[in-house]
């Protein structure tokens, strides 16, 4: 699947509320073939001995969410392809209602331990999820991030069940959700069940806009007063970080579109301009101009970006030319 485009992208939020479709094609006649072709009693019949088929009409007839109508029908093609994940497929999937349902029990089952149980967690993250409009946006815009960024994400319903940086970043909303609250102790708790299981740690009065990109997630840490705006992508091992112990507004903003590669460091309130690239491994101290692509360590500005969605394209080539030259005056440098 390509990229989303601007228009789509604006209008994707309305789109389950407006009876629209991802697939042009995608309509009720298209479901009730799918249901004949793959009965209920045929995926799961463990389940359809004693459970009935999961009610989607009300979600149908209050307006379509084609994300979640999508990871349905992906989970019950795999139950098919692989019988021995039915249950596992229908108890985080198939037995709920919608999207939010779903990943709350996906979260609140990765997140558990003996003292915060998976019911106590189920609880608080469908709470926070069925009353937040913005979280409901924003669990739509960032796992269709995955979708088209991500090659090694197939599909809507294996990004909501095995990876975690989409679960580290819906587990940080809610936890974000609970700090506006005032609910501070329990979005620490938040916090460092989120660390302990995924390894990222997001403060939770963090701001973090929409449709962003967590690729891999093992080692990303975005401290306390950072800032990241939409469609925003981060790959592994980056740090959004502070400098000494000052309080206050300590941490970087990052703009939108922006693309950070693997084990970037950010530190201090400085600001990383719109779709600007950092490259893989580098250490920024200081702003970064938009539409500017920067490396080293310190980082340094080498050159512009001719495409202005960097952050869309995933595009990394465009450094290896200054790696290259860096890497030849160095051997040159040591030869002399």
């Amino acid at each position: 699947m390509g990229c989303v485009s601007d228009k789509r992208w604006e209008s994707f939020p309305d789109m389950f509320s407006a009876g629209l479709s991802l697939k042009e094609t995608q309509d009720g006649e298209k479901e009730a073939k799918f249901n004949a072709t793959f009965p209920f009693e045929k995926v799961f019949p463990v389940y359809a001995m004693s459970l009935s088929k999961p009610d989607t009409d009300s979600i149908l007839n209050s307006g379509r969410d084609p994300i979640w109508e999508a990871v349905r029908e992906e989970a019950k093609l795999e139950a098919e392809k692989e019988p021995i994940l039915s249950s596992f497929l229908y108890a985080s999937i198939l037995a709920h209602d919608c999207l939010e349902q779903a990943l709350a029990f996906v979260l609140a089952n990765r997140l558990q331990n003996p003292t915060l149980l998976a019911t106590q967690l189920m609880d608080i993250f469908s709470n926070v999820m069925m009353h937040d409009r913005d979280i409901q946006r924003s669990i739509r815009l960032d796992v269709q991030a995955f979708i088209d960024r991500d090659p090694s994400c197939l599909s809507y319903s294996s990004a909501l069940l095995y990876l975690k940086g989409y679960h580290s970043l819906q587990s940080y909303r809610v936890a974000h959700a609970l700090w506006k609250q005032g609910r501070n102790v329990l979005a620490l708790a938040l916090q460092s069940r989120i660390s302990e299981v995924f390894g990222v740690d997001i403060h939770p009065a963090a701001k973090i806009g929409d449709g962003i990109l967590l690729d891999h997630g093992t080692g990303v840490v975005i401290g306390e007063t950072a800032v990241v705006g939409n469609r925003v992508s981060l790959m592994h091992g980056v740090t959004l970080g502070g400098t000494g112990k000052e309080t206050g507004d300590r941490h970087p903003k990052v703009g939108d579109l922006a693309l950070l590669g693997a084990c970037v460091t950010v530190l201090g309130n400085i600001k990383i301009g719109e779709g600007a690239m950092i490259a893989a491994g580098s250490l920024v101290l200081k702003h970064v101009p938009p539409h500017s692509m920067v490396a080293g360590t310190p980082a340094q500005v080498i050159g512009s970006i001719d495409e202005q969605d960097p952050s869309l394209t995933m595009n990394h080539d465009a450094t290896k030319e200054f790696f290259k030259h860096l890497a030849v005056s160095f051997r040159d440098g040591r030869s002399k």
